[in-house]
């Protein structure tokens, strides 16, 4: 098996690199820089593309070149894990900033279809694809229409791709919870007027409730790879067995 992972460089895309790594499992890290942790710990498993995956045109010439078909020479299997993604524009309609609305759009939802296509396309073999979700694409929130549209979005991309049956391959996109990340500490920057249930998530941090990056990550990956995966084309962590 071989892994791609969109936003590795941090958080939870992170973390999961870092748990298929240590199980043995090389990893393709898609990112705007490149992580020197995870290179110096995996040398030898671990290739990383510098990429801005929330500019299409570069994604697109990108896939046209020759890294990623290089990659996936010799490989029994393929997983791709669609991790990057983006917060913003926090705030009401008729307020949002048409480009950081454009850049959430196209990082959120335009990248990891593009990804997926391109993998099935160019990959027979069996192929595994995990869209990180959110709640938010699952529940209204007063300040996230943008980003709940596009974790809905990939909700419902994995619910059609499933619909396509092909046998070849397995999709869920997965709501991960809430995980102590640097995404979380920039809805705590948050304003109350933009985001109304600001109160809510400085609870979350204070009263100690939010999941470590790394245990979510063996949760994830266990999934992953466990028979499973698939079997539901939508789901939540939190709901899933333990490793």
């Amino acid at each position: 098996m071989k892994a791609i992972v969109t936003g590795h460089t941090r958080g939870l895309g992170q973390a999961v690199a870092a748990a298929l790594l240590g199980r043995g499992i090389p990893v393709l890290g898609l990112a705007r820089s490149e992580c020197p942790e995870l290179a110096e710990q995996f040398p030898e498993l671990l290739q990383q593309a510098t990429l801005d995956l929330a500019d299409p045109n570069a994604l697109l010439s990108w896939l046209d070149g020759n890294v990623l078909d290089s990659y996936l020479e010799g490989a029994t299997s393929v997983m791709l894990i669609n991790n990057a993604g983006m917060l913003g524009p926090v705030t009401r309609l008729g307020r949002q900033e048409a480009g950081a609305l454009v850049q959430a759009v196209s990082l959120n939802i335009t990248a990891p279809l593009l990804l997926s296509n391109a993998l099935a396309r160019k990959y027979m073999g069996p192929l595994r694809i995990a869209h990180i979700s959110s709640g938010a694409g699952r529940s209204a929130f007063a300040g996230w229409s943008i980003y709940g549209a596009t974790k809905a979005a990939l909700d419902h991309h994995a619910r059609c791709a499933a619909a396509d049956c092909l046998s070849r391959l397995r999709i869920c996109s997965i709501a991960p919870g809430v995980i102590d990340t640097d995404m979380q500490a920039t809805i705590r920057r948050t304003s109350a007027e933009d985001f109304p249930l600001l109160d809510r998530f400085l609870a979350l941090k204070h009263q100690g409730e939010l999941a470590s990056p790394a245990d979510a990550a063996e949760r994830m990956v266990h999934h992953l790879l466990s028979e499973d995966f698939g079997k539901e084309a939508v789901a939540d962590l939190r709901s899933l067995p333990s490793a």
